[in-house]
């Protein structure tokens, strides 16, 4: 009987074992790691471009910040009778979330009752049909919904503003001022209403499909209606979704310009006759009607008042993000 010297694994007729692999703690390799660090990149360059955008607005609009009120009425292009900047940007940021919330308002139960529609009682055919030209909303331009505002809906849509004027009259404590023009911040929000509701109209619908199935049945199940199922059972489930999708539709009011701009017949007060003319104006349209002819420290009163608005943008969605985060056990978002 011979032997050899030779390992096992030399031998003819047996297999070589499997190589083992070394194990670094890191199971990624080859593009799985790439990827990972493109994501990462993606990620960073996000916040790398926030922070730009806020020391720019920081750096050019902090000359109308330290000047002195002689100076911003001098050469700040401040309005007659204004001569500090919060004369301006106060009238501004109202007229701005007075718009964005009015336009909220219209839009989130007719979003949410388009998006239960189409998820739980239109048939599959008829559900798709809706549902994109839902989407398709989304792709018109502002200048479009800025005409049709000005152009069709303001000449029709004063007669209903005049005949709610006439009914509001009655209240004690208020005097309302009604345009015929209807170039008001009510028809404004109308615009803005519409522009949102497919932003809201498209989260909402997907939180609603992802409830579980089971939890339809089972309320079904005790007897329950479909509204009394969609009350229980998906409306819960999807709350918090729905209000990640409407602070993204408060997101696009309160940025709109060109609409606002063609549609709004613009004043500088803090006032809630929302259907006269020259009440209010927003920031993104007051920035859009001034720049062009704006130079020097005009330029930096123009960019002060955009970083109020970049504030109370972080501001929404840090609301946003906190309100969804308690109840998160229950979110479709998430």
């Amino acid at each position: 009987m011979t032997t050899t010297d030779s390992p096992p694994e030399a031998q003819p007729g047996r297999l070589k074992p499997p190589a083992r692999r070394r194990n670094h703690g890191d199971t990624e390799r080859g593009f799985s790691r790439v990827f990972r660090w493109i994501t990462t990149g993606s990620g960073a360059f996000l916040l790398l471009v926030l922070a730009a955008v806020a020391v720019f607005l920081i750096a050019r609009g902090l000359p109308a910040l330290m000047a002195s009120p002689e100076e911003l009425s001098a050469k700040g292009g401040l309005p007659a009778g204004m001569n500090s900047l919060w004369d301006l940007v106060g009238p501004l940021v109202f007229g701005t979330l007075l718009a964005a919330a009015m336009a909220l308002l219209l839009a989130t139960p007719v979003a949410i009752g388009i998006a239960l529609f189409i998820s739980h009682y239109a048939p599959r055919r008829a559900a798709s049909v809706i549902g994109y030209v839902i989407d398709l909303l989304a792709a018109i331009p502002s200048v479009v919904f800025g005409l049709w505002g000005a152009r069709t809906l303001a000449p029709i849509i004063s007669d209903v503003w005049v005949w709610i004027g006439g009914v509001l009259d009655f209240l004690p404590f208020w005097t309302v001022n009604v345009t015929n023009t209807g170039r008001s911040l009510a028809t404004a929000s109308v615009v803005l209403a519409v522009m949102v509701l497919p932003i809201i109209t498209a989260v909402s619908r997907e939180v609603f499909l992802q409830t579980p199935t089971l939890h339809e049945e089972a309320a079904l199940a005790l007897g329950a209606t479909r509204w009394e199922m969609i009350r229980t059972a998906v409306l819960p489930f999807g709350r918090s979704g729905v209000i990640s999708a409407a602070m993204l539709g408060l997101g696009r009011a309160l940025g709109e310009t060109m609409a606002v701009l063609m549609i709004l017949s613009p004043g500088i007060l803090y006032s809630f006759q929302i259907f006269d003319s020259g009440q209010q104006q927003t920031i993104a349209a007051f920035i859009a009607s001034r720049f062009a002819e704006a130079s020097g420290l005009a330029v930096n009163v123009l960019i002060a008042t955009g970083l109020a608005l970049f504030v109370i943008t972080m501001v929404v969605n840090m609301g946003a993000r906190a309100i969804v985060a308690r109840r998160k056990e229950f979110s479709g978002a998430n």
